[in-house]
């Protein structure tokens, strides 16, 4: 049983295990309305997976064209020009970045100022 408060217009708008202060009805788990809940949640953290996934896969990508122009396969301008403007951005922000995490490392360590 999922213990539920709907609104006004009878949606939900929380539903919990337990039971809690405002909750209006108890419903089993098998209600249209319960597995509707959970639907929403399953395509939300489906589509969260996928989007980190891609985060994940950019920095892998990153680093495999930086491995195959390291050792020669291909050079960076071998790709369209679009393509080759993106890595660049991306290398340089994440230069930035470096080095801002090394300035803050050091001031950590009593090593600036």
């Amino acid at each position: 049983m999922f213990y539920v408060q709907r609104d006004a217009a009878g949606q939900l708008q929380r539903v919990e295990a337990a039971a809690f202060d405002e909750f209006t009805e108890m419903l089993p788990a098998d209600h249209a309305d319960i597995q509707e809940w959970f639907a929403g949640d399953v395509v939300e953290n489906s589509l969260n997976q996928l989007k980190q996934s891609d985060l994940d896969m950019i920095r892998v990508l990153e680093d495999l064209i930086d491995v195959l122009t390291a050792k020669g396969v291909f050079k960076i301008t071998d790709l369209p020009p679009g393509a080759q403007t993106k890595l660049l951005n991306r290398s340089t922000a994440r230069k930035a970045l470096s080095s801002l995490n090394n300035l803050i490392e050091e001031e950590e360590e009593g090593g600036l100022i």
